[in-house]
């Protein structure tokens, strides 16, 4: 499946931020990002796979198995396999969903794998608060890379 980022930079406008969610902290990088998307910011985030989650790894990937496997192949609900569409999932639950608000805010919401071609020559920016290296004293992490394999996407090396 190709994505068209042209089309999708062009229907955010010009005023967007790029936000690199490399070494960044998925849950705190969440957190913040939903609050910027209630406050009308529009954002880009890209090198999703590169967002870590904290943790022994045999219990993140129990943790994210249990949500994968939960409900029916039929009537859901569903859970992501793929990077990018699991760190969408996560925002998602820090916003009002049921709510016109909460929708507005996360179709304001644009994720990539990797760093797309269009956006190469941007600045991006680092959210210190997030930073894995500056907030967390463990040592134990995960990547969304290897949450992903572990749950069956092919499409990322971890």
């Amino acid at each position: 499946m190709t994505v068209n980022v042209e089309r999708i930079l062009k229907i955010l406008g010009d005023d967007y931020t790029v936000i690199d969610a490399n070494g960044h902290i998925l849950g705190r990088l969440s957190s913040i990002i939903a609050k910027r998307l209630l406050n009308g910011e529009k954002i880009v985030v890209v090198n999703a796979e590169k967002a870590v989650v904290t943790g022994e790894k045999q219990m993140v990937f129990n943790k994210y198995k249990e949500k994968y496997d939960r409900g029916s192949k039929e009537k859901g609900p569903y859970f992501p396999r793929h990077p990018e569409r699991i760190f969408k999932r996560t925002v998602r639950g820090m916003l009002p969903w049921k709510s016109r608000r909460g929708r507005d805010a996360y179709r304001r919401l644009k994720v990539f794998i990797g760093i797309p071609d269009e956006l190469k020559g941007k600045e991006f920016e680092v959210v210190e608060k997030a930073l894995h290296e500056k907030v967390s004293k463990s040592e134990k992490y995960v990547t969304i890379a290897e949450i992903s394999k572990y749950l069956g996407y092919r499409g990322v090396e971890a």
